[in-house]
């Protein structure tokens, strides 16, 4: 009965022992190779996979695209500097044949490829070249490498630079340097402030200069103007008046007994006045009569130091 028992027992696991082996499983985005009796049979998609026990045998392979970080690698530039360097390789297979049979392991033939690339490409490049173009690194890591693993059935589909240390002195050289940049571009800041700020004040002055110099040459226009307008004026009063007054002794008519009173009455107020000398025209011979008149008025005139009447009488 126990014989039976364990007879039993190991039938059952022997059932299901062919029953894991016959039936496997595959998830999306895998796909399975399926070899019989150790060569290359079929591909299977993602789902229910039916093997024969014993004779065929199931490997899956991942289709999706995968990051792989590798670890630091020291790498020498053209010009001698040692850099240590990280990288990211996103790479996919697209032939899961070519994967599993072309190569022995190609996720650590990726990785050493990786390696390889980054030290040559680093090697042809300075220590400028490689801190400033990670763009043309990055292009160059994934052609050279696309070369090899086309035929291994993966497909380089980036490649990111995540590090580039240099060495410590190198560093600090570095940091000397982009704080000289620095103050050197501070200095130059200050200066052009100090160039801009000049040029403002000069153009002010010139604005403010050009303006008085406008305001003044307006101003001495306008009095030129205005001296011109009375000047205009007074002779225009001037000439009235000298017209009002030869029309009036025009049609009056004046004697000359009126004039020879007019010209003692014009004596009068010069010997009234405070002058010392007193110049007295005559031009005719009519004034003679009046010169007992003419006495009499200087008469009147008060005593002074010098007093000189001057009186010419010609007759002709």
């Amino acid at each position: 009965m126990v014989v039976e028992i364990v007879i039993g027992v190991l039938i059952a696991l022997f059932v299901l022992t062919l029953i894991r082996m016959a039936v496997r499983q595959i998830q999306q985005g895998w796909v399975g190779v399926i070899k019989r009796l150790g060569r290359y049979h079929a591909l299977s998609e993602p789902g229910i996979v039916f093997l024969i026990p014993f004779v065929d045998s199931l490997a899956r392979v991942d289709l999706r695209e995968t990051p792989r970080t590798g670890e630091r690698q020291d790498v020498i530039t053209k010009d001698n500097v040692s850099l240590v360097v990280n990288v990211t390789i996103f790479s996919q297979v697209v032939d899961a044949r070519a994967a599993l049979f072309n190569v022995e392991d190609y996720l650590m033939a990726v990785d050493r490829l990786s390696r390889t690339t980054l030290r040559a490409v680093f090697g042809e490049m300075t220590l400028d070249e490689a801190l400033s173009q990670r763009e043309l690194i990055n292009a160059r890591l994934q052609q050279q490498m696309e070369s090899a693993t086309d035929k291994w059935g993966v497909r380089i589909n980036r490649v990111e630079i995540l590090d580039i240390l240099p060495p410590q002195p190198i560093l600090q050289a570095m940091a000397l340097q982009k704080q000289a940049d620095q103050e050197k571009r501070a200095a130059i800041l200050q200066s052009e402030g100090q160039q801009q700020a000049a040029i403002n004040v000069a153009e002010g002055q010139k604005q403010a200069a050009i303006k008085q110099a406008e305001g003044e040459r307006q101003a001495a226009i306008l009095r030129a103007e205005g001296q011109k307008q009375a000047a205009i004026l007074e002779a225009e009063g001037r000439a009235r008046a000298i017209a009002s007054v030869y029309q009036a002794i025009k049609e009056n008519a004046p004697t000359p007994e009126l004039l020879a009173v007019l010209q003692l009455d014009t004596l009068s107020k010069f010997a009234a006045s405070p002058n010392s000398k007193v110049v007295v025209p005559v031009e005719s011979a009519g004034l003679l009569g009046a010169a007992q008149a003419l006495k009499s008025v200087m008469d009147g005139v008060p005593a002074a130091d010098e007093t000189v009447v001057k009186a010419v009488s010609q007759r002709q």
